[in-house]
């Protein structure tokens, strides 16, 4: 009988199978860290976040790259972390690992060559090792003080012998571990602009305060005032909103473009202030960070905020092209 004719390729379907068998993975890994997994891993944690030291991350090939990554994530999150490459520990680098750092070492099989000098020096000094493998019975799972023993899930390669799935789910081993130290050591989104000052990211961790309009740039008008001198004020400012507070400084209202679209009739020159407002506007701190001031004007659909101190005083107003000007969207 004639071969069956094998399916034409497809790269979309190939991109879906890959995706699939790398999710199987990871749920096989969810699965672990519900049994004996989860153990070792709050051992780690826990191990890692008392150390005085750096935690030292090494691998060889395709799991030295995640590694890179790793130590790259833990150290932007508050755990100092610095990658040592196994070939060159051999050859020098062991004098940068110091007696009170934790060694994070990656291997899949657990009996890469190159990580033996590591092992040995770890071994001679006592540092506490924490291995992730997939084989317990590896010369790494053997050596380690913890081991995260990964199960042994199907590669996404056809020939099952690329790193693919193997290498997702150390990349999110090692993301866990960086997210439970985050938590563990109350890690503020405050603490993470320090490591973060630069591009978007760093823009949605500036300081509302930073930004904000203040002083003569504040569009605001008394309580009790007629809408004339508002509908001006509002004009001559050009945030779409005025502000109205009272005798003592405090917010008693906003007026926008919305309020005046519900309020439109011949005698809205002549009507108060506080006849059109709105009594509940939305407020903000001036230490709300510029991400969350995003998240805030998506989510509310309106154009300004209100920056007010805690006696809800109007202090300074921020508009969505405030925002976008800083690079935050």
């Amino acid at each position: 009988m004639p071969a069956a004719r094998k399916a034409p390729f497809d790269a979309l379907t190939s991109a879906l199978d890959t995706i699939e068998t790398e999710r199987r993975g990871l749920d096989q890994l969810a699965q672990a860290l519900r049994d004996g997994l989860g153990a070792p891993f709050r051992a780690a944690v826990s191990r890692i976040r008392e150390a005085s030291g750096r935690v030292i991350v090494t691998g060889m090939g395709k799991s030295g790259h995640v590694g890179r990554k790793i130590a790259a994530t833990l150290s932007s999150t508050g755990t100092s972390a610095y990658f040592v490459h196994p070939s060159e520990a051999s050859h020098g680098d062991l004098g940068q690992i110091q007696t009170d750092d934790i060694v994070l070492a990656l291997s899949w099989s657990g009996d890469t060559a190159e990580l033996g000098a590591i092992l040995t020096y770890a071994k001679r000094f006592s540092i506490p090792l924490v291995a992730i493998t997939s084989n317990a019975e590896s010369e790494l799972g053997r050596a380690a003080d913890i081991g995260l023993i990964l199960p042994r899930a199907l590669e996404a390669c056809p020939n099952g012998l690329a790193p693919t799935t193997s290498t997702t789910m150390q990349l999110v081993i090692g993301d866990a571990l960086a997210v439970a130290l985050i938590e563990a050591r109350g890690f503020s989104a405050q603490d993470f602009k320090v490591f973060h000052p630069g591009g978007r990211l760093g823009a949605q961790l500036r300081f509302v305060r930073d930004i904000m309009h203040t002083g003569p740039m504040l569009p605001l008008v008394r309580s009790g005032s007629s809408m004339a001198p508002a509908l001006v004020e509002m004009s001559a400012k050009g945030y779409g909103c005025v502000l109205v507070d009272n005798a003592d400084g405090t917010l008693a209202g906003i007026i926008t473009d919305g309020d005046l679209r519900r309020h439109m009739t011949n005698d809205l020159p002549t009507r108060t202030v506080d006849e059109v407002m709105t009594r509940t506007p939305k407020v903000i701190s001036p230490d709300t960070l510029a991400g969350e001031a995003v998240q805030i004007v998506e989510r509310t659909k309106v154009g300004a905020l209100i920056v007010a101190d805690d006696n809800r005083r109007p202090v300074g107003i921020v508009h969505i092209l405030d925002l976008l000007r800083v690079g935050t969207v």
